[in-house]
């Protein structure tokens, strides 16, 4: 139960994270391989703002989402709409947003070793034991859990109760079909991709109360947000709630039974079966 539990504290937190990406490949169709330097980058703020004016990680988020939106935004309208424009079809946009995003992660790189320094950060927020269920966990851990919940539960009924969501969605599964219809995709498809950087910006923030972080970390939340995204399903909500659990909980066992170092190893393995056996993601339905 104790390693069940650790595992969907983390698993709540990973959805956070993935839902960012998810918006924007799923959505904008840009699979931003800078996802985790943005998520490093928020825990930057969240470290300097504690630290230095003992602004708390839950008030710091309303600051960093939207500084990480405007950001967002400008990337996607002055660097990735070109892209947009002059693909002739997906599987362009694709290679072309890969290659221009993983620049733009070293970039990210750059300036945060240039303005930070390469030295891990974190700092001692709500680092006392909460008893859940007869074990005790970290106070910052739960506390981050309920913050993804509730933005995950606000994303989920915004994209499946709202029309501005509706029209996302509808993005989402056929955005040729979607301009049939007068949706304006150009400017949605900026919005997705801007909220998706604002949500991984904020899972930073969230993160950096227990984990710690340096410069060159976002690769490794980069690359299990993609492993989340792919076994959701793109596009998929419900399907990067849930895969975001299972990797969670998949890395606890495996660190508190086998090693912590095999944790990368195992999700990959995880992620190498959905692929073989479902590549359709959980919940998507199998094309004959």
């Amino acid at each position: 139960m104790d390693i069940l539990i650790t595992g969907i504290l983390l698993g709540g937190t990973y959805a956070l994270i993935a839902m960012g990406l998810n918006l924007q490949y799923g959505v904008a169709r840009i699979m931003n391989l800078a996802n985790g330097e943005v998520l490093v980058a928020g825990g930057y703020f969240a470290f300097i703002a504690y630290t230095s004016t003992q602004l708390s990680p839950v008030l710091t988020i309303f600051v960093v989402a939207p500084i990480a939106f405007g950001l967002n935004w400008l990337i996607y309208v002055l660097m990735l709409q070109p892209l947009v424009s002059r693909a002739k079809n997906r599987g362009q946009l694709e290679r072309d947003s890969i290659l221009a995003t993983f620049g733009l992660s070293f970039i990210g790189v750059g300036l945060m070793l240039s303005f930070f320094g390469g030295d891990y950060f974190s700092y001692s927020f709500l680092a006392v034991p909460v008893e859940l269920l007869g074990n005790t966990y970290g106070a910052n851990r739960v506390l981050s859990f309920v913050m993804a919940v509730v933005i995950c539960g606000a994303l989920y009924l915004w994209l499946n109760r709202s029309r501005a969501g509706l029209a996302i969605r509808a993005i989402a599964t056929a955005p040729a079909s979607a301009r049939l219809v007068g949706i304006d995709v150009k400017n949605l498809s900026a919005l997705a991709f801007a909220l998706g950087g604002a949500v991984t910006a904020v899972g930073g923030a969230l993160i950096s109360t227990y984990l710690t972080l340096d410069a060159s970390t976002g690769v490794v939340f980069t690359l299990k947000a993609l492993i989340i995204v792919i076994m959701g399903g793109v596009g998929d909500v419900r399907g990067t709630i849930v895969a975001a659990l299972l990797l969670g909980v998949l890395e606890t066992v495996v660190a508190s039974l086998l090693d912590p170092g095999l944790t990368l190893a195992a999700a990959y393995v995880m992620f190498l079966g959905i692929l073989l056996f479902r590549p359709q993601g959980l919940f998507g339905k199998k094309v004959t």
